[in-house]
This record gives structure tokens, sequence and C-alpha cells, in this order.
């Protein structure tokens, strides 16, 4: 009867142990061929044939079992690991499985008469890796879609902005209601020790009673939180030049479950050690299931100041002297590690938990961060024998979160640059409209009536530069927003080419020659002749701006699939100062003068990079100027004329 009763309560060890760790354990016989599954309950269930049992995996990872299995049956191999699918109509709703498959029992001859396989489901694991490769497309998608907690409040510490798994974690059942700027940084249980006008980057966890807060919005029908929670998040501030606190973003993780599955597993080991030995078998086998996950067993003796760390899949002990363990941490953790010694020296009573950076890296050069649970263990007198805990590799996460960092740092420059356009779009359109304005009051006023004629001259000429700068300031908006549509067709460019130059040097000064060179009789191209043609006259225009006698020489070529431009004059040139920024917004000459509307080279450039091509300006200021624009296109026709092919 006693052993009926202990019978019962391994299967529920067992069980506990299969539903904590999302596995699964089936068994094979070679004898018959057959596979049996063992229930969450510790009972095996019916006996599947070979293709009874596939059917729950895809076919070509099921091959691939199947000729693991056949090896071991063989006696080619002991053991083996295997990666699964499950059958689906679409990859998205397949289940991921690791599977581990040894040897449980053999004949008098030493074959294998049982298998047993321990089944993990890393779907959740698959699945999250591939949320994290998206997450940097863009900072307002990773915002929404992290998964993590983001929350975002502004320089008063007014909560501005949340994602939906906030939402989700916090019970947040109107987001509206909760960014109606009530919600105080200073009020929230989680950050509410911080000293906001002194916040810096920091990593901190939280152990909060919600059926103990006083603040009656945690505990009503709108936010209805109850229970304890653990919670561990990071806090950045983001700060401007000048050091002023202009937001704080946060991003962080409801870890209840996994500090509870922590005491649970605590509670199984302890009971696990008191079963008998074929349930220590399966202890072995399960641990290395949790290996899979990256967890791993450390303990600390206080009395020896000895650090011990377990490896589960070959059950090897590592010890380490305190020495030893603030050396493996990097300069800045040292500190840290020999604070969190010290305590466990005076044998604290509380559970410890730390991130700690060290200087081995891994497999992709980077610095690993390992975040230690540890708690103390006691001795039948109730006095703290050692310190057990676990340790896991957060290093993914730690890079996540400054990828984040330095997506919000982009996101602020980008807002940047749109606040330094608008400032000198304003200033700019404010200096004909003054000219506009300044005239135009001249005729209201005591004036000789022969001046109307310049004063009208004046108004008209600001009026143009307006109307130019407008457009241009319209056009770049659209290229810049990628609103533009770009569409390539056949066309014969050798019989448009002097045309467009012509109507590009319709400014051209009278004391300067053009020069348009046509190499072709026929050159049929596949290109999106509207963008070619305000590329070229935009940059044959700036050419008759700069220059003022000499020539302005035009030619073109085409040659392994690419049209190339050049443009050459005699012009004042750019100084050394002007080309770094020549292709910046309001490009201004060495006299502080708009050259044209000051945005033809950046409209110049956008264009030319967004056809795929490429553009290059050099420059002797004083002797003249030459550009070279290359645009990707397929020629189709080519005619060229024979004087110029040599």
């Amino acid at each position: 009867m006693t052993n009926q009763i202990d019978s019962k309560k391994q299967k529920a060890r067992l069980a506990l142990i299969l539903k904590t760790g999302r596995l699964r354990l089936w068994f094979y016989y070679p004898a018959t061929r057959h596979y049996r599954y063992l229930s969450e309950a510790g009972e095996f269930g019916p006996e599947f044939n070979p293709s009874e049992f596939g059917q729950a995996f895809h076919p070509t990872d099921l091959e691939i079992l199947r000729s693991l299995v056949f090896d071991i049956c063989d006696g080619k191999q002991d053991s083996g690991k295997v990666k699964l699918r499950s059958r689906a109509e679409k990859e998205s709703e397949c289940k991921h499985y690791e599977a581990s498959i040894t040897v449980i029992s053999r004949d008098e001859n030493g074959l294998p008469t049982a298998l047993m396989g321990i089944q993990h489901d890393v779907t959740d694991e698959y699945r999250q890796q591939e949320k994290i490769k998206k997450l940097l497309i863009r900072y307002q998608t990773i915002f929404n879609s992290s998964l993590l907690d983001n929350l975002y409040y502004d320089s008063k510490g007014v909560l501005r902005e949340i994602n939906g798994r906030a939402c989700e974690n916090f019970n947040v059942k109107s987001r509206e209601q909760v960014l109606d700027g009530s919600f105080l940084l200073k009020n929230s249980p989680f950050f509410n020790q911080l000293q906001f006008d002194q916040i810096e980057d920091s990593y901190t966890g939280s152990i909060i009673d919600f059926d103990k807060l006083t603040e009656e919005r945690y505990r009503n029908e709108e936010i209805g939180l109850t229970g304890k929670m653990y919670y561990e998040s990071a806090i950045n501030p983001i700060r401007n030049e000048e050091g002023k606190l202009e937001g704080v973003y946060m991003s962080g993780r409801d870890i209840t479950e996994m500090v509870n599955s922590f005491h649970r597993l605590q509670k199984s080991v302890e009971k696990l050690q008191k079963g008998t030995d074929s349930i220590r078998q399966y202890i072995a086998n399960i641990d290395y299931a949790l290996s899979v996950s990256g967890v791993q067993l450390v303990n600390y003796y206080p009395h020896s100041y000895t650090f011990e760390l377990i490896n589960r899949e070959t059950n090897s002990k590592l010890h380490m002297s305190q020495l030893r363990c603030i050396r493996l941490a990097t300069m800045r953790f040292r500190r840290t590690v020999n604070s969190v010694l010290n305590r466990m020296d005076h044998l604290t009573r509380h559970g410890i938990e730390q991130a700690i950076e060290i200087e081995i890296r891994d497999k992709k050069g980077r610095q690993i961060w390992l975040l230690f649970n540890m708690v103390p263990m006691f001795d039948a007198e109730g006095r703290v024998e050692r310190y057990f805990g676990t340790y896991r590799d957060i290093t993914d996460m730690v890079e996540t979160e400054k990828q984040l960092a330095i997506e919000t740092k982009k996101a602020q420059e980008t807002e940047l640059l749109k606040q330094t356009f608008l400032t000198n779009m304003s200033y700019e359109i404010r200096t004909p409209l003054n000219n506009i304005v300044g005239y135009a009051g001249l005729f209201t006023g005591d004036h000789d009536v022969s001046d109307e004629p310049f004063f009208m001259e004046q108004i008209k000429r600001s009026t143009g530069e307006l109307l130019l700068l407008v457009n241009d300031i319209l056009y770049i908006s659209r290229l810049e927003a990628n609103m533009e549509e770009y569409t390539k067709e056949p066309t014969d460019f050798a019989g448009a080419f002097e045309a467009l130059c012509l109507a590009g040097l319709s400014a051209i000064k009278p004391e300067v020659q053009p020069i348009i060179v046509q190499p072709y009789n026929r050159l049929e191209v596949d290109i999106d002749m509207k963008h070619v043609s305000e590329l070229i006259q935009r940059m044959c225009s700036m050419a008759c701006l700069l220059t003022s006698q000499g020539s302005i020489h035009v030619s073109y070529e085409y040659h392994r699939g690419e049209l190339t431009f050049r443009l050459e004059d005699t012009g004042r040139g750019f100084t050394e100062e002007m080309m770094s920024h020549i292709f910046d917004h309001f490009t201004r000459d060495e006299k502080g003068e708009l050259i044209g509307s000051g945005l033809d080279l950046a409209i110049a450039q956008l264009l030319a990079h967004q056809m795929g091509g490429t553009i290059d300006i050099q420059s002797d200021y004083g002797k003249g100027t030459s550009a070279w624009m290359s645009i990707p296109c397929t020629a189709l026709v080519i005619d060229k004329k024979r004087n110029l092919e040599h």
C-alpha cells in the first residue's frame, strides 16, 4: 500500500515537472517498432505504429527522427538530439520542438530494448527570435510591437505613450484613460523611488503587492491589478545637447511567472531528491531539457567563500574563489560583485538578484551579461548554510535594449533635422515676402510716379523668387517622404538630349558659349525620362547661375548599364568650405547668398539616389566646376556616331 502511495506521489511530481518545463515523454520499443506517450498524469497512453506516430510531425523532420532512432537501435550511437516541427498548412502555424533520445534498457546482448524521447516545446523561444529580427525596422514599430513593456514619460514626468504589451501586462482596458495626463512617474509604484530630476540610465527590479497599495487607481475597475508582481525594467533618460531632461523611456517585463517557476523548481528539486532511482534518471534527462533554455545552477558557500557552478549536462562542478569571481566581472561591475559577496558573507536572509557584465565574449564578439538569482538555504536549526540559485545569459536582451536606445537617438536626430529645415525655410520665405510687402507699402505712401516701374519690377522679382522657393520646398518634401513614383519606359534619349540641355541653359549669359556634345544618332534606353529631365535641367540651370563668361560643356555616354552625364563650366566654382556641405538644404555661396533657390543640388542628389544612381561634384574655386551623374538603365537600341567611336 505504501509503495502505491509513493508511486502516485512520483507520478504527481513527474506531471508537475513535465507541465512546468513544457516537456513530453515518449518511448520506443525496437522489438515491436511501436511508440507510447507518457501523459502528464504519469500514465502510459496507447501504442502507436511509426505511421500513426509520425502524423504529428513534419515529413522532413520525421525522416531525420527515424534515422536517429534507427542509428541508436543499431548501436551506432547511444543518444542524440533532433529538431522537429509539427504538421501545419502554414509555416507560421507550426510548433517547434527539440527532442533528446536515449537508451533506457538493454537485453543480455547489450542491444536496446527501449528508448526514451524527451520532447521540449520551444515554439515560444523560436518565435521570439523571429520577432527580434524584425524589431529594428522602424522606431514606432519597435515601440508598439516589442516583446517588452514600453512606456514614455515627458519632461514633466507625465505618461505620454504606452504600448500594447504594457497595456496587457498592467490590465489597462482603456489606453486613452491612462494617457489623459493624470498618470505621473512619481506616483508609479514601480518607479516612485526615483528622483526624477536626477534620473540616470539604470536597471531596476521591483516587487509590488497591489493588494496593499493605497493608490485607488490601481485597485479600481479600470486597472484592477491584484496580488504580487515581480518586475524588471531598464530606464533611459533622454536629454538634449545642454543636458536638459526631455523625457524618460522605460522598457520592462513582468517576471512573476519566472520567479514563481523558480520557487516551484526549488521545491521540486527537494522532493525529487527523495525519489527512486527511476525518478532520478528522469530528472537527469529533464535537467538536460532545462539546460537548452540556458539556465544553469550555482551555489555559494559563505563559510568557505567559494562559488560552485554546476554544469547539468556533464554533471561537473567548477569551484571559484571570491577573488576570481571579482576578476571575472568587467571593471565597472567589480565593485557590484564585491558588494553582493559581502552581503552573502554576512548571511543575509533575503534573496539576491543581480545582472553582471563579465570579461568573456560570446561567438558574436559581444560582452556577455549574466543574470544571477540567489536565495538562502537553511540548515535544520534555521541558520543560513549556503546560497542556491540560477544564472542565465541575458546578452541578447541587453543588446536589444541598446539597439532600442540607438534607434531612439536616431529618431531624435531626425526630428532635429526637420526642425532645422523648417527654421531655415521660414527665414528664406520671409526674405522675399518682406521685399514684396515693403515695395507694396511704398505705393501707399508719398512717392514719385516715375519710381513705380522699379517698385513693380522688384515686386515681380521677389514674387518669382518666392514662387520658385515654395515650389522647390514642396518638391523636396515629396522626395524626402518617398512620395515620388518612378516609372521606366523605352525612350530615345539621343533625340531628347539637346532639347533638355537648351531648356536648362535658357538663362545662359551672352558671354558664355554653350557646348552640347551629341555622340549618338539614336540611343533608346529604358529610363524614367520625367525625372532624368528634371535632374539635367536643374544642373544646367546651376551652371548658368555660376558662369558669367567662358563656356558650359554638356555631354553623355552609355556604358555597361549606366547612362552618365558630364557637365563642365568655367564659372566661379565653390570654395573648399562650400564643398563640405554642397548638397545641404539652402546652399549659399561665398558671399552668403542663396544659389538659386538653395535647394537645387539637394533635389538633384535625391533624384539621382532614388533612381538608383550617383552624383558627384568637383570644383576649383575661381576656375570652374565639373559634375557627373550616373543613372542605371538598359539600352534597347544603340546607334553611335562613327566620327566619335574612336
